[in-house]
């Protein structure tokens, strides 16, 4: 099933990103946020706003006990994992808070997983294999293929994605990863893509604020490798980062500059874009950007 296209160019969302998915409702922009960072009076406005998803970074604990008020504050809002820790979250608990949200709010669950990182797990031994074990853990479980999706960068764990989910949750990337993730994974999967963003056109102020947030990534190794793969030089990735690359991780600007940084990944093959606001008052910068992205 190739990607339908809307008249402005963009891929539009279809009833279900591959043959069996089942994920309706899941539009062209949603809100990354720690985990522990939405409200359900915050949801409700983000819901009324027009975008259509939250994504719950921070590697929540796998009892997910901040997923279901979230859904039962909003009407429609799909709410996705971004991402459970395979390390911190045993598959099976996971599997079972999975049915739990499911057999409430069908349908409105993605359970997003992932791999950490090496200088955050003293037992970080064949990550893949690991990866492997786990989504072999939620089949037996009666986890659904089309409702959980997979943290991935490299090409490797973009094809497990492929393979074994309903598709991807690439974060701190930019639109050129999105394109070749898109080759990789073909024309059914989803793919979800993060971005950081600061509303602000000072870039004097701008970047100190998308720096604070991207230089505690340039101290894990998957990441800067696969900045190095996008062309990033040494000294780009060098801490505290450069401004090029501050730049592209953190779009900075007006609403409309913003806007077109983050639609360049829905002509580059994503389905999805899950912005993360940065700044004091995150509600007010996606109210703000809401008007013109809808």
């Amino acid at each position: 099933m190739a990607a339908m296209i809307d008249p402005d160019g963009i891929p539009a969302r279809t009833e279900g990103f591959g043959s069996d998915m089942t994920i309706e409702g899941l539009g062209k922009f949603g809100v990354w946020r720690y985990h522990m960072g939405f409200t359900p009076d915050d949801v409700k406005v983000l819901e009324e706003l027009g975008y259509s998803a939250l994504w719950l970074g921070g590697s929540p604990a796998a009892q997910l006990e901040t997923v279901e008020p979230l859904l039962e504050a909003t009407e429609n809002l799909i709410v996705g994992t971004s991402i459970v820790n395979v390390w911190t979250a045993p598959a099976k608990e996971t599997a079972e808070s999975f049915h739990r949200i499911e057999a409430r709010f069908p349908g409105r669950f993605i359970l997003g997983i992932g791999i950490g990182h090496p200088e955050h797990t003293s037992d970080y031994r064949k990550p893949y294999d690991v990866l492997v074990d786990y989504l072999d853990a939620l089949d037996e479980a009666g986890v659904p293929k089309e409702q959980r999706a997979l943290a991935a960068l490299g090409p490797r764990v973009l094809k497990l994605a492929r393979d074994r989910t309903a598709g991807a949750l690439p974060y701190l990337t930019t639109a050129q990863h999105t394109r070749e993730a898109r080759e990789i994974l073909g024309p059914d999967a989803l793919l979800v893509a993060e971005h950081k963003i600061v509303l602000d056109t000072d870039p004097a102020t701008a970047r100190p604020t998308g720096r604070g947030m991207v230089e505690h990534y340039l101290g894990l190794q998957n990441y800067v490798s696969n900045l190095r793969r996008l062309g990033f030089t040494e000294q780009d990735v060098a801490k505290p980062g450069s401004d090029r690359l501050i730049d592209a991780l953190a779009l900075h600007g007006t609403a409309d500059a913003i806007a077109s940084g983050l639609t360049e990944h829905l002509t580059a093959g994503a389905n999805h874009v899950a912005i993360q606001p940065l700044g004091d008052d995150y509600l007010t910068t996606m109210r703000t950007l809401a008007a013109v992205l809808f």
